[in-house]
């Protein structure tokens, strides 16, 4: 008998309460030289059954070239998973006004919400409550989107003192090399994991907990990366890098067919 993992439980979990769920994420391929352009590949991933629903294949600089959840195609009573490139106002309420909910990494730089006394909602005040590793917290907040406002929550859970330094290093290696000096509310920001949701009849903790099934979709591009070798773009005509990210997205579908097809009529 198999053993099932806490992520197993809470895909199932998840599984019971919405539609369906997806994991949205959006992988850059350069094509080579200095002045090579880049592509941009915008992939939908189904849990709990990994298959992908969505994808499309953009030009860097061309339509579609920004993160934004506007460019799915969206059912109600669905959850979109999301990092912090997609935490964008607009975005988010594409997908609330259509009966979809969203699940979405903060990105502090970006986000502007409200609290319910109509005041600017303060991201690192409201994080430095939480002091102790694993201490998770949640707050009630209104965005105020293009064409109405709705509400939704801030979680977040505090990382361990290790994963604590570790983002503060990235972020000091990153301002030293633009020469830039890290702000304290960025690094107060870093001691934990923000997320975004307007669903609200679920605790704040299987909240953060299903944000963690996101690394699937890193999984999956890690895969591609590593199989159909995706991650560089041997081409410099536009419509010969086109047609060959979609060949090769093309053949990773297919495979991947395959094998689901070969495991399940195995004996």
């Amino acid at each position: 008998m198999g053993l099932v993992t806490q992520s197993e439980h809470s895909l199932v979990a998840a599984s019971s309460l919405f539609a369906s769920q997806r994991l949205i994420r959006k992988r850059s391929v350069k094509e080579p030289g200095r002045t090579g352009s880049q592509w941009r590949i915008l992939y939908s991933l189904q849990l709990p059954s990994l298959l992908c629903d969505f994808l499309e294949v953009t030009a860097s600089g061309g339509e579609g070239n920004g993160e934004s959840l506007n460019r799915l195609s969206v059912a109600r009573h669905e959850l979109i998973l999301a990092d912090a490139g997609y935490c964008s106002v607009a975005g988010i309420e594409y997908v609330q006004q259509r009966g979809a909910d969203v699940l979405v990494r903060v990105n502090p730089q970006a986000f502007v919400a409200y609290s319910q006394q109509g005041r600017r909602f303060n991201l690192a005040t409201q994080l430095r409550r939480l002091s102790q590793t694993g201490q998770v917290g949640e707050w009630p907040v209104t965005l105020h989107g293009p064409t109405s406002s709705f509400r939704g929550r801030v979680c977040a859970v505090r990382k361990s003192k290790h994963a604590i330094e570790q983002a503060h290093r990235r972020l000091r290696r990153k301002a030293s090399k633009k020469q830039m000096s890290t702000r304290p509310e960025t690094l107060e920001v870093a001691k934990c994991v923000v997320v975004f949701t307007t669903r609200n009849n679920v605790s704040a903790a299987e909240i953060l907990d299903w944000y963690r099934s996101r690394w699937q979709i890193e999984l999956v591009f890690k895969r591609l990366k590593s199989l159909v070798q995706l991650g560089h773009l041997p081409k410099h005509d536009d419509r010969s890098s086109r047609a060959w990210l979609h060949g090769k997205l093309l053949v990773a579908l297919l495979t991947q067919k395959l094998i689901r097809i070969g495991r399940d009529i195995s004996p």
